[in-house]
């Protein structure tokens, strides 16, 4: 199986810092974010090649430069199309694939691709995401009775109400079909193709349960969060 990891996107949450260097290059403990996603997916066995798209025209090219010529790890053009539309420029890696991994750069999580995959197949789904349940707060907050607070809870976990969607997928090579046949310029993936999967009951859902996640945005959210840093890439056994 192959896993393709999307770095291509402009970063906008990230300025000032994704000025100089794109959001997969950000640096925790002195190696880049991606190196973490790389080196979590390569201890998968099943995982046999890691595609990174980026546009390595502008500031990917700094992400080129970082690996060089490593096995097993290809890289390609960010074609500007959507999280979709640059699905199509790499169709012709999943030739003899019947699924892949996507995961979008700045997704930090030791997720059990085994597992997701697992899911994947059991539900006869074409895309497989990563959902998670419960999550801590970066806020206070009160328990309030007739108008007064009885109680302070700082920072707790709270059970959502709805699912959370975390940028990490399990894709089978037909959804590839369905972007073509939209036919537009730009395809995003979650307006476009798995609005309608949904209600045809084909997006199945794995949920990370215990594992921690974030969303690794900009160094600022990193620092801030620097014990939740360290505990998923605890998790992740790097």
């Amino acid at each position: 199986m192959k896993a393709v990891i999307l770095a291509g996107g402009k970063g906008t949450r990230g300025k000032p810092y994704t000025e100089y260097f794109p959001k997969a290059m950000t640096p925790i403990n002195g190696k880049p974010l991606i190196d973490y996603v790389i080196q979590y997916l390569k201890s998968f066995n099943f995982i046999k090649e890691i595609i990174i798209i980026s546009d390595y025209n502008d500031l990917g090219g700094q992400i080129k430069n970082y690996y060089g010529n490593q096995k097993n790890i290809k890289f390609v053009q960010d074609s500007q199309s959507g999280t979709g539309g640059d699905l199509l420029h790499i169709e012709k890696e999943f030739k003899n694939e019947s699924e892949f991994l996507l995961w979008f750069v700045d997704n930090l999580c030791a997720i059990d691709v085994k597992k997701m995959r697992d899911t994947f197949k059991e539900k006869n789904s074409f895309a497989c995401i990563a959902t998670r349940t419960k999550r801590k707060e970066e806020t206070g907050f009160a328990i309030v009775k007739d108008g007064i607070i009885t109680e302070f809870k700082e920072k707790p976990i709270m059970k959502l109400q709805l699912s959370e969607c975390l940028g990490i997928y399990m894709l089978g090579k037909e959804i590839i079909q369905k972007i073509k046949k939209k036919k537009q310029k730009q395809v995003n993936l979650s307006f476009d193709i798995f609005q309608q999967l949904s209600k045809e009951g084909k997006i199945s859902a794995h949920d990370i349960g215990d594992r921690e996640w974030i969303d690794a945005e900009s160094p600022m959210v990193l620092e801030r969060n620097k014990k939740l840093v360290t505990k998923i890439i605890k998790q992740m056994g790097l």
